[in-house]
């Protein structure tokens, strides 16, 4: 099977370039102290005031400024708190420091392909529902319980999409994005620029109990293999950060409404709940999950190869 990059359109005089998400790193203002500089801005606004945000809301819930005495819902909105924080630091790095629009972390065209993003979702989707979920009930089906209480899962639903999309799409422009396309100015080498990000996004992970629970099998198939290594060369292959987006979006989800398990970083009103966390068929159902993803994202799914052409105005002097 062979795959080519979506790429979009960079008009130069009268000559047009083709250009992908990752070559977007010098459109704009580039240079290395500008992504040194939006680096210490977005991990201040993540881990300073998103911290702020976090110990906001459980002080406002409990009265306390740690997360123990919350309820499941509270405890969630602790963790989400520091998101919106996270994606302004972005967003600021990038229209402030860089003059770019923030779409060019995402893709290299005028439009986002909202369609590819969609596709990513249910491609990831299915085979957590089916492996990952059915297949856990199939082989510990004393662990499975399911909510009955609907009316709090009804009311928990809109939060859970909101605060989940903000969460999964931040972390995409920062790691596949603004990680990749920093890294990029270094060397542009895909197998470089699939493992600088894979390591940087596994390492923030490493404090959630799954972590502690699972031991390396968990960290390195959970974390740095999927989604670390897997959706960063998805992207590079793509061209964009499209799929990665939905994909990201379809595995927190599933985790967060669907089936939940117990002793994870979140601990919600799910339609399902797993008693125990189980490690071991985790990681092995991620590793069964790719195939099929896979299958279902190039075979399923044809990507679009329509490229757009992208303004000229995007790509500015390196200063």
């Amino acid at each position: 099977m062979r795959i080519k990059a979506i790429k979009g359109k960079q008009e130069i005089g009268t000559e047009a370039q083709d250009a992908t998400y990752v070559e977007a790193a010098r459109w704009g203002k580039h240079r290395g102290w500008r992504y040194l500089l939006g680096l210490m801005i977005i991990l201040f606004a993540w881990l300073v005031v998103g911290t702020a945000a976090s110990v906001g809301v459980a002080f406002v819930f409990s009265g306390q400024t740690n997360h123990a005495a919350l309820s499941p819902v509270g405890r969630f909105l602790y963790i989400m708190a520091g998101f919106p924080f996270f994606l302004a630091g972005i967003l600021l790095t990038v229209s402030l420091v860089h003059r770019r629009p923030l779409r060019t972390l995402i893709t290299a065209r005028k439009t986002i392909n909202w369609r590819r993003v969609g596709q990513g979702f249910v491609a990831w989707f299915v085979p957590f529902c089916l492996i990952v979920g059915l297949g856990q009930y199939l082989f510990y089906p004393n662990t499975f319980s399911f909510n009955s209480d609907l009316a709090t899962f009804a009311l928990f639903v809109p939060l859970a999409l909101v605060l989940t999309a903000i969460q999964t799409t931040t972390e995409e422009l920062f790691f596949r994005g603004y990680i990749v396309q920093g890294a990029s100015l270094i060397w542009s080498n895909r197998v470089f620029l699939a493992i600088v990000p894979a390591v940087i996004f596994t390492l923030p992970h490493l404090f959630n109990p799954e972590a502690s629970a699972g031991g390396w099998l968990t960290v390195f198939v959970s974390y740095f293999l999927v989604p670390g290594l897997l959706w960063t060369v998805v992207s590079l292959v793509e061209g964009t950060t499209e799929l990665a987006i939905g994909v990201h979006f379809a595995n927190n989800i599933g985790g967060i409404l669907v089936i939940n398990a117990a002793g994870t970083v979140v601990t919600t009103p799910a339609l399902f709940t797993v008693s125990k966390y189980h490690a071991t068929y985790g990681a092995l159902s991620v590793l069964v999950a790719i195939p099929v993803f896979l299958a279902i994202a190039y075979k399923v799914f044809k990507r679009d190869e329509v490229s757009e052409p992208v303004s000229q105005s995007d790509r500015k002097g390196r200063r």
